[in-house]
This record gives C-alpha cells, sequence and structure tokens, in this order.
C-alpha cells in the first residue's frame, strides 16, 4: 500500500513527533510505501512558548522526510494535496486544531473528493479530538475536518465517543497509544540495582507543565507530607513566575527543584535514576508516553485516574493510582507510596512496557477501513 502521513518529525520535538516518525518505520517495516510529509513552520510562534525544534535527533530519523508544509503558505497546503493524489491511504496527524486548516487545504488538493470517491483513504489521526484547554475555533474546525475525512483513528473510548458526537457520520476506530519512545532507557535508570537500597525520598514531574497536568495539585498534596522532595523538569506553558509563588506561598522552596526548559533524551536517565516514581497528577488526560518511559527506566508511577494513564498502572504492584484534581486523594497516594518498604517492593514490580503486540494492533486498526 502506498501511504503518507502528514505530522511533525525531526527537528520537530517530543511526543507527537516521535510518534509520527516511529509509526511511518513501522508501517514501512510492514512493507508498505511510505512517505512522510512533514513541517518546515508548523506554527506561529506566539502559539508555542518555547523551542519547537531541536538540533539533535531524538531516535532514527525517517529516511527521506519531506519537510515542506508551513503554516504560512495555503499554497503549499494545495500543492502537497495534489503530490499524494496517487496514494492509496493519507493519515493526517492531528495533535492541534491550529493544524487543520492546512489539512483543509490539502484535501482541497487532493480533489476535494467525497468520503468513498475516487483518490486515496483520507484518516484523521487525532492525539486528542480537542484540546484540553479550548478556544472558540476548535470544535468547528475539528468538525470540519472528521466530516470530511473517511475515517479517524483515536486513543481511547472517550476520545472515540467525542469525535463520533462531532461528526455522526464518519467511521472512528480507537487503539490505545503504543509507546514510541525516543531512545530506550533500558533501565539505565535502575538506582535499586543489586541490593535493595532506602528510597531517595525525591518524586519526578516530567513533561510540559500545563494546566491540565496537575502540578499545582501535586505541589499542594507534597506540602502535605513531610521529608519528600520533588523535581519538576519540563517546559512551562506560560512561564514558572505562577509555580514559584506556589512553592513559596506553600513553604516549599528548599523542596521542590525546577528544570525549566526542555529535557534533550539523553538527559532522560539521569533524571529517572533519582527518582522514586514518577507523578502523573493530571486533571485531564487522553494518553501519554510517560508511564512507559518511566518503566523503562525501572521506576513506579503514582497517577491519577484520568484518561487511559490507570490502564497501564497497577494499582498497589508497580504504582499507587488515585482520582484526579483532589488534593486529599493525592496526599493519600504519596503517603500509600512512603509506606514503610513500599518504594523498594513497587519498583521490584517494574518491567519495560513490550511495544510490538500494541504496535501491531494499532497498524491493523489504521489500516482497516
Amino acid at each position: 500500500m502506498k501511504i503518507a502521513i502528514v505530522g511533525p518529525a525531526f527537528p520537530y520535538k517530543g511526543g507527537g513527533a516521535h510518534h509520527t516518525t516511529e509509526l511511518a518505520h513501522r508501517l514501512a517495516a510492514a512493507g508498505h510505501d511510505v512517505t512522510l510529509e512533514s513541517w518546515k513552520a508548523q506554527y506561529p510562534s506566539f502559539l508555542y512558548p518555547g523551542e519547537q525544534t531541536i538540533e539533535t535527533p531524538e531516535g532514527e530519523p525517517f529516511p527521506g522526510t519531506r519537510r515542506a508544509l508551513a503554516w504560512y503558505r495555503p499554497d503549499g497546503w494545495v500543492r502537497a494535496g495534489r503530490r499524494l493524489r496517487s496514494f492509496d491511504l493519507v493519515v493526517l496527524v492531528v495533535l492541534s486544531p491550529v493544524q487543520i486548516p492546512a489539512y483543509l487545504g490539502m484535501a482541497y488538493g487532493l480533489g476535494g473528493r467525497r468520503r468513498g470517491g475516487a483518490g486515496p483513504r483520507v484518516v484523521a489521526l487525532c492525539h486528542n479530538v480537542l484540546p484540553h484547554e479550548r478556544k472558540p475555533y476548535d470544535v468547528p474546525l475539528m468538525r470540519r475536518l472528521l466530516k470530511g475525512a473517511d475515517g479517524a483513528l483515536v486513543h481511547s473510548a472517550q476520545q472515540a465517543q467525542l469525535a463520533r458526537d462531532l461528526a455522526p457520520g464518519t467511521p472512528v476506530r480507537t487503539a490505545g497509544l503504543p509507546a514510541h519512545l525516543p531512545t530506550p532507557g533500558g533501565r539505565l535508570a535502575q538506582a535499586y540495582a543489586g541490593e535493595p537500597a532506602e528510597p531517595w525520598n525525591r518524586l519526578l514531574f516530567f513533561g510540559i507543565v500545563r494546566p491540565y497536568k496537575g502540578l499545582d495539585v501535586l505541589l499542594r498534596a507534597l506540602s502535605e507530607v513531610e521529608g519528600v522532595s520533588l523535581t519538576v523538569a519540563g517546559e512551562f506553558w506560560g512561564g514558572v513566575d505562577d509555580t514559584r509563588a506556589l512553592i513559596s506561598s506553600l513553604g516549599l522552596d528548599g523542596r521542590v527543584e525546577l528544570r525549566a526548559g526542555y529535557v534533550p533524551a539523553g538527559e532522560v536517565p539521569g533524571l529517572f535514576a533519582n527518582a522514586d516514581a514518577l507523578v502523573l497528577p493530571y486533571r485531564t488526560a487522553t494518553a501519554s508516553q510517560n508511564v512507559f518511559m518511566a518503566y523503562e527506566h525501572g521506576v513506579p508511577v503514582i497517577a491519577t485516574r484520568a484518561g487511559t494513564l490507570a490502564d497501564h498502572v497497577r494499582d498497589g504492584i508497580d504504582g499507587v493510582l488515585c482520582e484526579p484534581d483532589d488534593v486529599d486523594a493525592l496526599t493519600g497516594a504519596l503517603r500509600r507510596f512512603y509506606a514503610p518498604g513500599e518504594p523498594v517492593r513497587l519498583r521490584a514490580a517494574v518491567k519495560p512496557v513490550d511495544a510490538e503486540p500494541h504496535w501491531a494492533a494499532y497498524l491493523e486498526q489504521l489500516l482497516t477501513g
């Protein structure tokens, strides 16, 4: 099958780019003729605070990736669609509604065909059907994209229902988001290798900091648990001033380390090596790679039951679960984790996730239709 994937790839960074690239590699390994259409300029800078690109690849770039799409060149969107008219399948990777005008331009270039007509089958691969923090234009843009597509692939049952509500006539398939880590951890961060050791009494919050991820809930819970510190490593959406002020107001100045900025893949093992657990205090979620990343590095997870996070954490076995957006519940989860002997016991049960069956199921859902 001749397949085009349209989405971010190196030099763009982060989970979306990793997933797009891994998907291209997997489809090519399955015998398909794959083209990856990426971006020269994906967003205006004011829409993404921080660096959008990196200089060193994280993982293996997909050979022959085309990087021609730009948010400011609608003519390029149409030309890209025309180039893809001979393909069997076009996969539009949706990370934000900001991308949708370009995708609609590509659909026009494909010929504006109606579903089921001549030309490639078009699938919207939605990491989030709608953003966690929404703008007025998000719903109409996503509705228009979904109504014009031959199908959608989403990562949870909740997201599937949302897609069906927006575009009732569009077939929607669901597949769990498989692991697409930039570099395998190989358990390099196994701080408890050999004889059991005492815990570090340090937790880790990792990844871009946005309101829906609940860092403020974690900080309030941490203030109720003595003797435990926290490292926060990642880009801050909107700056760090509010977080610093909250840390000070809670009396946590000596217990919270802020490492603001994108964390290159080569520095990730060191972060996990000094943590007893990764904490995911999300208010809302669809899917996250961070559970897989923690387990790849031999670290248990403390998470809320938001989205699909709880699907990957075995409560009381390799992590601790609690209800989202609840300071008392998260405080209780931290205390459960730090009960005598628990950090070592939970870590001993952590195993890296076998990504192969997850990817096999994912490709099956993507290609069926």
